[in-house]
Order: C-alpha cells, then sequence, then structure tokens
C-alpha cells in the first residue's frame, strides 16, 4: 500500500515536470495560445535582415502582433512580410512600418509608428510607408571605404 501510494506521487511530479517543460518551450518559441481577433496587413520592404515569422510586432514597446508570413514578390523584387495584427489595435493608414532589432545584436522586430491619418488600416491592407532593416555588415563595409578613400 505504502509502495503504490509513493509510486502515484512520483508519477504525478514526473507528469508535472513534463507539462512544465513543455509550456517552457512553447514560451520560448514564441507560440501562443491566445487566437484572439485580429487582422492581417501587409509590408514591402527592400531588405528585411534577420527578421523571422512570428517574430513580434510592436508598437511604443508594446508587442501588438507577430510576423505571419514572409515572401519574395519577384515582381517588385522586395520582401513581402505579412502582419497579423491584434484586432484591439487600431493604426491609421499612413502608418510607417520599419524593421528594428532590440539591442545592438538582438532579435529583429517590426516596429508601427502611426501617424494622423483618420481612416484607420482594415484586413488586407498594405502600408506603405516603411523601412528597411540596417545591415551591420553593409555599415561597417561603408565605414571601412570611406576611411580607406580619406588616406589617399
Amino acid at each position: 500500500m505504502e509502495r503504490t501510494t509513493l509510486d502515484l506521487w512520483v508519477g504525478i511530479f514526473i507528469a508535472a515536470g513534463i507539462g512544465a517543460i513543455l509550456v517552457l518551450a512553447l514560451k520560448v518559441g514564441n507560440f501562443s495560445f491566445n487566437n484572439s481577433d485580429s487582422y492581417e496587413v501587409y509590408a514591402y520592404f527592400d531588405n528585411i535582415g534577420g527578421l523571422k515569422v512570428r517574430a513580434p510586432i510592436k508598437s511604443a514597446g508594446v508587442v501588438v502582433g507577430r510576423v505571419a508570413s514572409i515572401s519574395f514578390d519577384t515582381k517588385e523584387y522586395k520582401a513581402r512580410v505579412a502582419m497579423r495584427i491584434d484586432s484591439r489595435y487600431k493604426f491609421s493608414k499612413d502608418t510607417t512600418a520599419s524593421i528594428l532589432t532590440s539591442g545592438l545584436l538582438g532579435e529583429q522586430y517590426v516596429g508601427l509608428d502611426t501617424g494622423a491619418d483618420d481612416e484607420m488600416l482594415k484586413n488586407g491592407d498594405t502600408i506603405t510607408l516603411t523601412q528597411s532593416a540596417i545591415v551591420l555588415e553593409k555599415l561597417i563595409g561603408q565605414l571601412v571605404f570611406s576611411k580607406a578613400g580619406n588616406h589617399k
């Protein structure tokens, strides 16, 4: 009888541990159980850098959505980013989208800055004012070549 009770508690403890590891893995992978109402908008960028699907979309530092998909537009030769924004957050038609980096070498995310237009973005709209990612390698290359050009 005593052995059966001990085995039961060990089993419960192991199941709880596996459940905690599963929840932690889903949190680290940016998975969300929250399937709230959202709308999808699109933006075209010349360069998305290291932006990934499920990257956060932030406005004023608050996560307002996630990147739904990234594809390449063969007509415009630009990256097309589909963004799912929580329906609680409304943005004007003249909102700007920028690809930013958390810290110096952190993860990349999409930053939204709303404009002053009275009309709001709705499902399927495209954000036309965009700023591509700043690629660190390009900046370093420009700095090196500009310094080398000054020493002639």
